[in-house]
This record gives structure tokens, C-alpha cells and sequence, in this order.
């Protein structure tokens, strides 16, 4: 397959890392995870409208989210709820916060949640990307949702943004919980695009023993191998050069953030492959891209394999991958599209 000109300038971030991950690596004890207040909203049924702080569990470890009500929201209110999961190593106060937070405002619960070892969720080997994981605690979220007041059991949404729309695609395959599947900016990937994004197969098989090998490393001692996530000088950066999202303390780099990757993460990063559980989607779908954002022929492909009658694929003009995280007018459009969506099909 070859890909179109226009996803070059994006690839290229990744591709520069790619070249130079195996050349140096800086080797670090793996950071501690944060401490958590284990008071928070232990008892589910006292929310209130706004931004209600909430934890569950996750395969024993201790999951931190935010779970926004709409303004108008009162005891005894049961919402049509949506899971927000973000781009590949992002929290919940990035682009996941804005889209739950607009979908509040449009009389939705939204629950915006940090993945186990990233942000004040729990987890040994902090920045790790994880698709079993990150799915795992998809369908854990759904579970602590079902036992919330405010929340339809009968009407949870999933909605993923870039890296993340493959996980809640395998998780909506999985769990029939999930009844309505919205993607936005979807990065979809198969091993042959992968080969392309990463400069071939013999680099990305690099990669993937790269990622092995760290992970075997801190299973035996507990210490992990990092890189930065982003850099306009350091060429080991998973994102390297000017890349603004991520590196603007007023768009993505915010202090909640930590700048890294494990280098464990490149085996299951490298070897998860979505492609195939379009076939099994079984409910409304919805996704959102732009022909100038990140692989869109990913995203095509994906979607002409769901076999249900109901869904749409809504293409936005001119728009690259990061304006669809916090740029107001695609945000804007695209959050109008997804609450149009979910009130005709939740």
C-alpha cells in the first residue's frame, strides 16, 4: 500500500525516533506512581453537576477519572453516559477533558479517565502504551459506570480520539455494553501500514525486539527504559521536531503531563492490529477525519468493513490530527456531530 502524500507530515515525527531509538535510550528507575486520595467519591451517589471526581478499579489497580454532569443535572437525573479516551500517550486533562466537558454542555455524562499507568492512575511501568491494557480498562469503565446513579446503564457510548478509537473499537467488538461507537481523527493502523509509517519491516521489527527486551528487563528488575515523547532536539523522541500540540504548555504540554514513553511499549504498540474486529462492530458507528490528518486510509478501510446498516463517515476539510484535540472550531463541529449522533441512536 502506499501511502498519500499528505500523511507524510506526520509520519515523519515518528519516523526520525523509529531511526534513532536504537541508538540511545536513556535507562531510568521507573517513576513511583502517584499518590491517590482514596476518599474520592466512594460514595456514587452524591454527584453533583460539573466535574465530579471518581476512581474504580481495574484489574487491582486503582483507576483516577473525572466525570462530568451537565449544569443542569439533579439526584435521581439518569444520563445517556460517553467513555472519552485519547490520543496514544495522553491523560484525561488533555484532549479526553475538552470533549467530555463539551459533551456535558450538551446534556450528556461523560467520564474521561487515566489508563492504568499514566497520569494519577495506578500502574508499575508508568508510560506504557498498552493496547490490552488501555482495553481492559475500557470495559472496566463501563462496569464502575453501570454502578453509577447518574448514568443509563442501558445507553454508554464510546468515543476515542486518535490512537485510543482502535481500543474502544476492540472493546465495543468485545462488550455489548458499549452501544453506540464514535471515533474522531481515528489512527488506525495494520501491520502493512505500520511498515509504512515506521520505514519498513525490517525497522519495525527492530522496534518491536527493542520493546521486548525493555519489558523483560523490567519484569526481572523492576527498572524501565525511557525516551521522551516529544522533542525539537532530541531525535530519540518517539515525536520528534516541531510539534506543537504536545510541546505548547497552553495546548498539550501541561503540567499533569510527563513527557515519556516507555520503551516497552513498541512490542504491543507495534503488534496490535484493529483491523480485523471492524467485521464484528455491531451497533451505530460514527467516525470524524480529515483527509490532511493522520492515515485516513486507515480509517476508511476500517470503517467499509462494519457490516451494520447504521453509520457515518464524516469527512472535515483542511484539518490536521492535532486541531481535532483543542482547536475550537473542529472541536466545536465535531462534538455537534457526536451529540447529533448519540441522541438519535443511544
Amino acid at each position: 500500500m502506499k501511502l498519500q502524500p499528505r500523511l507524510w507530515a506526520f509520519s515523519l515525527v515518528v519516523l526520525g525516533s523509529a531511526a534513532a531509538l536504537s541508538a540511545r535510550t536513556f535507562y531510568a528507575q521507573t517513576p513511583p506512581s502517584q499518590s491517590l486520595n482514596t476518599t474520592i467519591a466512594s460514595n456514587r451517589s452524591a454527584l453533583k453537576p460539573g466535574i465530579n471526581r471518581v476512581t474504580f478499579q481495574s484489574e487491582s489497580e486503582t483507576v483516577v477519572g473525572n466525570l462530568y454532569l451537565p449544569a443542569n443535572y439533579k439526584s435521581g437525573d439518569k444520563l445517556p453516559t460517553v467513555i472519552v479516551t485519547g490520543a496514544w500517550m495522553t491523560i484525561k486533562e488533555q484532549m479526553p477533558g475538552i470533549y467530555a466537558q463539551k459533551l456535558a454542555d450538551r446534556g450528556f455524562a461523560a467520564l474521561a479517565f487515566d489508563f492504568r499507568s499514566w497520569g494519577e492512575s495506578g500502574g508499575k511501568l508508568r508510560s506504557f502504551e498498552s493496547p490490552t491494557v488501555k482495553i481492559a480498562d475500557i470495559k472496566n469503565a463501563v462496569s464502575f459506570l453501570q454502578t453509577v446513579d447518574a448514568v443509563d446503564a442501558n445507553r454508554i457510548a464510546g468515543l476515542g480520539i486518535c490512537a485510543s478509537a482502535g481500543y474502544m473499537a476492540v472493546a465495543t467488538a468485545e462488550d455489548s455494553r458499549i452501544k453506540s461507537l464514535i471515533a474522531v481523527a481515528p489512527w488506525i493502523h495494520d501491520p502493512q501500514i505500520l511498515e509504512t509509517v515506521y520505514g519498513g519491516k525490517s525497522k519495525v521489527q527492530e522496534l518491536i525486539t527493542i520493546g521486548r527486551a525493555a519489558k523483560t528487563t523490567f519484569d526481572r528488575t523492576g527498572k524501565a527504559e525511557y525516551v521522551l515523547a516529544t522533542s525539537k532536539t532530541d531525535k530519540t523522541a518517539v515525536m520528534y521536531g516541531d510539534i506543537d500540540y504536545y510541546q505548547n504548555p497552553k495546548r498539550g504540554a501541561i503540567p499533569q503531563w510527563s513527557n515519556q514513553f516507555a520503551v516497552a511499549s513498541w512490542a504491543e504498540w507495534l503488534t496490535f492490529n484493529p483491523m480485523p474486529v471492524a467485521k464484528q462492530i455491531e451497533v451505530p458507528t460514527l467516525f470524524i477525519h480529515s483527509e490532511k490528518a493522520a492515515i485516513p486510509d486507515g480509517a476508511r478501510q476500517f470503517f467499509a468493513a462494519i457490516p451494520v446498516q447504521n453509520k457515518q463517515m464524516e469527512w472535515l476539510s483542511d484539518r490536521t490530527q492535532f486541531d481535532f484535540y483543542d482547536q475550537e472550531q473542529t472541536v466545536n463541529q465535531s462534538v455537534q456531530s457526536i451529540a447529533d449522533r448519540l441522541k438519535s441512536t443511544l
